[in-house]
């Protein structure tokens, strides 16, 4: 059974960092295609990176773009998303997100992805 559990997340003020971790169980990250999701209150969730795990390509959208990095770790088996700039836009609920799949479509689109963990929660002050 595939588990994926995020951490990292918390309150800050506009212009500071946070590291966002996803560790994965019953599922092998290397070499796969996985992302970073978030969901404000209200809002759809929307895509904020991905990585196409063989080759290493990563994706953002432009709102994110310069400020936030997603890396996948294959010898501890975790995603991570680095985030800085942050700003009280980005305040959502975080979530990991993976697939089985080796090819997809949009890599920042939800319904490319069938496992997903419980969130983590960032908080952006201004």
């Amino acid at each position: 059974q595939v588990h994926l559990v995020e951490s990292g997340g918390g309150s800050v003020q506009a212009g500071g960092s946070l590291r966002l971790s996803c560790a994965a169980s019953g599922y092998t990250a290397r070499n796969k295609n996985m992302a970073w999701f978030r969901q404000a209150p209200g809002k759809e969730r929307e895509g904020v990176a991905a990585i196409y795990g063989g080759p290493g390509i990563t994706f953002y959208p432009g709102s994110v773009k310069g400020r936030f990095t997603i890396a996948l770790d294959n010898a501890k088996n975790t995603l991570s998303l680095q985030m800085n700039s942050l700003k009280p836009e980005d305040t959502a609920m975080y979530y990991c997100a993976a697939t089985d799949r080796k090819y997809i479509g949009d890599p920042l689109q939800r319904s490319e992805y069938n496992y997903w963990g419980q969130g983590t929660q960032v908080t952006v002050s201004s």
